[in-house]
């Protein structure tokens, strides 16, 4: 393909329909009528030769290649984009702006606290928002609307209009009553299937299988889930002067595990860790503050 017979615009065309998956929607956003959106999807399927985005009950649905395209095309308009953009457009130490963010309670608890401190030294001016992430899905959905700017936290659901940055992994671990932990230190797995679970539900919900109940079963084991709670900070302290136990994330669980009276111990089984993940539309790279944001997320984490 001859780059210099390519119109750019063409690209950012594609870049909107891959956000919006309508095509008089993404008209609007870039400032194009209908007819004229339609007729740079015309020239996009010539351009690529494939239907790259076809009509469905849904909206319009990307092809394989349009899925392809998508992350490469996003990227080098970002990169772009912050080429043109005057070097002191943004400036973190004088800018006013208000952002928002949706976390899961992990992340309000290990992320946020470091998050914030960061935030006051570099950008004293630029507020937060953090809401909870109660339905993941609802979220992404609020994320791809562009009612928040930003999703932190583990086990959030994909999205083909998102794009995803691990920050860090996490790791399961055990807790136990500290008083009880004194006389036998680790459990054996007999001890973690036979003692009653705690276990934290942000929705509330009702003890339904997760990650530790699937990977038990591939043992022939199953727990008992005898307390469920709605607020993970509530479960070290539920878990204390009782036989019940407790598995969560290993950076929450020694946070709380001295003001609680409970002690951290192994998970008596290999248990995969998890990514702590923030999530982000495409076009959030071509905003600068937001940008700024969020590479400062990105710094910041490789500090917990």
């Amino acid at each position: 393909m001859n780059l210099a017979s390519v119109d750019l615009n063409l690209l950012v065309a594609f870049e909107a329909l891959m956000e919006e998956r309508h095509v008089t929607r993404a008209g609007e956003r870039i400032g194009l009528a209908q007819p004229s959106m339609s007729s740079a999807l015309t020239r996009l399927r010539a351009l690529f030769d494939d239907p790259l985005f076809l009509r469905s009950a849904s909206g319009m649905q990307p092809t394989a290649k349009a899925l392809s395209l998508a992350q490469p095309i996003s990227d080098a308009l970002g990169q772009i984009r912050g080429a043109l953009e005057p070097t002191s457009a943004f400036d973190p130490a004088t800018a006013r702006r208000r952002l928002s963010i949706a976390a899961t309670d992990y992340g309000d608890l290990i992320v946020v606290p470091t998050l914030v401190e960061a935030l006051r030294r570099e950008a004293p001016r630029i507020d937060l928002v953090v809401r909870p992430i109660i339905d993941p899905a609802a979220s992404v959905a609020s994320l791809e609307r562009g009612d928040v700017d930003v999703l932190i936290g583990g086990h959030l659901p994909a999205s083909q209009r998102i794009t995803r940055r691990v920050l860090f992994a996490e790791n399961f671990v055990c807790i136990r009553d500290a008083k009880r932990a004194k006389g036998k230190a680790r459990l054996t797995k007999d001890d973690y299937a036979h003692l009653p679970h705690v276990l934290f539900s942000s929705a509330g919900g009702d003890g339904l299988p997760g990650a530790i109940d699937t990977m038990l079963s591939r043992h022939g084991r199953k727990r008992r889930t005898a307390i469920t709670l709605a607020h993970v900070v509530a479960v070290p302290f539920a878990v204390a002067s009782t036989d019940l136990i407790a598995t969560m994330a290993e950076r929450v669980a020694r946070r709380f595990a001295a003001a609680a009276g409970v002690s951290v111990v192994p998970v008596p089984y290999d248990v995969e860790p998890f990514a702590i993940d923030l999530l982000h539309t495409r076009r959030a790279m071509a905003d600068p503050p937001l940008r700024w944001f969020i590479e400062l997320v990105g710094r910041v984490c490789k500090e917990i």
